[in-house]
């Protein structure tokens, strides 16, 4: 025997005991009866009534909720279940216009069930520590709190000397590749029903792209780019990398370095079909400053890293205030609704090192309000 056919022979039993491994640990998510059981289509519609109960169309499905999930449960065993639908609106956020498709509560149970058991459980698995995005335990906080992280473990090596590469995807929810999706789904998946199902939700949305709106949205496409993922850790080697949804970097000592980093992630993005923003996409200085979810971020001489906000939040804030003050005084909005919107941003301006642009917005905010009968 050869050294190569005994290599062979190392990695096909090795494959052999992950499969093996995984069909064990797995199975309950793999199969279609035990995801959408009765038990599970209850208390995702529990879930999924939390803190939207007020809304109308969540007070009718909580009158008959035993019978529409019986219903419900009724057409997924026999296979004719079929998604109603969306809501359909824009809204603007940070001046960009972004296309919303809202489910009904009834389709919003189903995903809930199918990503709670199936999708999140098997997907997440195989996700690097350092994707933050739309997972129990991460989010926000999380990676704001790595990237700090990343920085100070490369300030102990290099000191301020280095780089940092900021990528960000260009539409990514309007371009996902469903190609891309389905040889996801059946690398993971091997009950056919469960494939049916999710290729149904996916094709709901046309023939490329996934909406804003819907949770299945969020898991899948935080799915579709984790081949990158692993390629920075694994084949560039890059510890000090994070990704959150279309946003990510990767810290460097040397700008060269990045500079072929960022050619293979151009590879790996064209084989995913995800396009890469040429104007967010940049090698930065680290001893310069950058900006990553919407955060100033500065590594000083010393090691500290300071966190500002962007001048165009704080901006949008002062000319909010000013907005709240003429609709308090035409009757359009109360007391307790400038409250909870100052509070709101208040609690975000905490996150960053911002004491004197806190104290400034305070002053206006007194100013405009602090003599407002209630408040």
């Amino acid at each position: 025997m050869t050294s190569a056919e005994r290599r062979e022979g190392r990695y096909r039993r090795r494959a052999a005991l992950r499969a093996e491994k995984k069909a064990r640990n797995c199975a309950q998510y793999d199969n279609y009866d035990a995801v959408f059981s009765f038990a599970h289509l209850y208390q995702a519609y529990r879930k999924c009534r939390q803190n939207v109960a007020w809304k109308a169309s969540v007070q009718k499905y909580i009158a008959t909720a035993p019978l529409s999930v019986y219903q419900t449960y009724r057409r997924l065993m026999a296979g004719t279940y079929k998604s109603p639908g969306f809501f359909e609106f824009d809204v603007f956020e940070r001046g960009k216009k972004r296309h919303i498709r809202s489910t009904i509560i009834g389709e919003r149970v189903v995903q809930r069930c199918l990503c709670d058991n199936a999708l999140v459980p098997m997907l997440h698995r195989t996700f690097i520590h350092d994707n933050g995005a739309s997972m129990t335990g991460k989010g926000y906080s999380f990676t704001v709190r790595r990237l700090g992280q990343h920085l100070r473990e490369h300030y102990r090596k290099h000191g301020q000397r280095g780089y940092i590469l900021l990528f960000d995807f260009s539409k990514f929810f309007d371009r996902v590749s469903h190609a891309v999706i389905e040889r996801i789904i059946r690398r993971n998946f091997a009950d056919r029903r469960l494939i049916r199902i999710i290729g149904h939700f996916v094709r709901m949305f046309g023939t490329v792209g996934l909406g804003l709106g819907s949770q299945i949205s969020q898991v899948l496409a935080l799915a579709s780019a984790n081949e990158l993922d692993h390629a920075i850790k694994e084949l560039l080697r890059i510890r000090c990398s994070a990704r959150y949804m279309d946003d990510g970097y990767l810290i460097h000592e040397s700008k060269a370095y990045l500079r072929r980093c960022l050619s293979l992630i151009q590879k790996v993005c064209d084989k995913l079909e995800i396009t890469l923003n040429p104007k967010k996409t940049q090698i930065v200085k680290l001893s310069h400053g950058f900006t990553w979810l919407q955060i100033r971020v500065f590594l000083t001489p010393t090691g500290k890293i300071v966190k500002k906000m962007p001048r165009k939040g704080i901006v949008k804030m002062r000319q909010k205030l000013k907005k709240l003050r003429r609709k308090l005084d035409a009757g359009e909005i109360t007391c307790e609704d400038v409250w909870a919107s100052w509070q709101s941003w208040r609690s975000h301006a905490l996150r960053f090192d911002a004491w004197r642009t806190l104290q400034s917005m305070e002053q206006l905010y007194n100013k405009l309000f602090v003599f407002t009968e209630g408040l």
